[in-house]
């Protein structure tokens, strides 16, 4: 069986690792996908470590502003939307024209907390694409040995989506020996996203819908096209 895998880099960027990322991913002729957090480009140089990526033909993603509450948790919805919309500020002009969203799982967990129907109804108005997961090698947790862990979990399915982070652990470090793995197991790299985890594509709700533990979340087709 032919396999393909995404890799994704959240909760950046960060002057010690993601250069680094990038150099790793140069040298590999691979593009992926940085969902950033806004707070992080409110740090200085962490705008132009973003533009770097972008300009190395990365995709640059919406992570949320703080990274802190799963959308469907937060009671305030003024909060809900600074969330969203405070980000897609500071990313600008660097932001895929699809508008990529990506919530906070709390761990990695696709369930009715992840985004709520405020969420949703906002993204679906602003047109953005929300893009999730199927691989969660957990490399915060496991930063020396959470490589295994991928290549295991992608050789389970023809396309993973991976989640791992370009965040100061020590888990980076192992970037290489991944890509090698990869390799060795006849996997290609892409950069795009499967339709089993996009369940908005530029604010239209798509047949992943019925096919995530999302729950309550899940609201009409027509509040989506509202």
């Amino acid at each position: 069986m032919s396999r393909k895998v995404t890799l994704s880099f959240d909760n950046g960027p960060t002057r010690e690792v993601t250069p680094r990322v990038l150099d790793v991913l140069r040298e590999r002729a691979i593009r992926s996908t940085f969902f950033v957090v806004g707070q992080q480009l409110r740090v200085p140089g962490m705008l132009a470590i973003a533009r770097r990526a972008a300009n190395e033909g990365h995709w640059i993603g919406n992570h949320t502003l703080t990274h802190s509450i799963p959308l469907a948790e937060l009671d305030d919805l003024a909060t809900v939307d600074r969330e969203i919309a405070e980000t897609q500020e500071l990313i600008g002009d660097l932001s895929h024209p699809d508008r990529l969203f990506r919530p906070f799982g709390r761990g990695g967990i696709i369930d009715e907390r992840l985004l709520g129907s405020y969420a949703l109804r906002r993204l679906a108005e602003g047109k953005f694409t929300c893009v999730l997961w199927n691989s969660v090698p957990r490399d915060w947790e496991r930063p020396d040995d959470w490589v295994r862990t991928c290549l295991d979990d992608a050789a389970t399915r023809p396309w993973s989506v991976v989640v791992i982070h370009d965040l100061p652990t020590g888990a980076m470090d192992h970037l290489s020996e991944l890509l090698d793995g990869l390799d060795a197991m006849g996997a290609k790299v892409v950069q795009e996203f499967p339709d089993d985890c996009v369940p908005l594509r530029r604010g239209v709700r798509t047949g992943a819908f019925a096919r995530l533990a999302l729950g309550s979340i899940v609201p009409s087709e027509g509040s989506l096209r509202r």
